[in-house]
């Protein structure tokens, strides 16, 4: 496991996690990097990435609005701000450093992942 993904748990619609992504030994600091995740019985799907300076970021739609990816370079971690969390959220969420240095959303261009935190929203 390169990536260290954190900051899941069980939470009430409406609230609110933010997830981490801690890269002990430093995969990502010139790469983009991505939250993907994966509900019980579906596939895998982007969430967020953000490449590798910080300036630019990419959402999936139902994410807009209420996702926030942003990563502290200094600290080699990536984060991931939920807000207004609904139950449809609740999945295991990963982190990924992509294979170059800009936003990305497909998954074959991610190289290294972590091992996933579960998020699970409650009505």
């Amino acid at each position: 496991v390169q990536l260290q993904a954190s900051g899941g748990g069980f939470v009430q619609a409406g609230d609110s996690l933010r997830l981490s992504c801690a890269d002990p030994r430093r995969t990502f600091s010139n790469n983009a990097v991505g939250w993907f995740r994966q509900a019980s019985g579906k596939e895998r799907e982007f969430v967020a990435a953000i490449d590798w300076r910080g300036s630019t970021t990419s959402y999936a739609d139902s994410m807009k609005g209420r996702f926030t990816i942003s990563r502290d370079n200094a600290k080699n971690t990536v984060y991931l701000q939920m807000n207004n969390l609904k139950p449809e959220d609740t999945a295991v969420y990963y982190c990924a450093s992509a294979l170059g240095s800009s936003v990305v959303t497909s998954m074959n261009r991610y190289r290294y992942w972590g091992q996933g935190t579960l998020v699970t929203v409650s009505s």
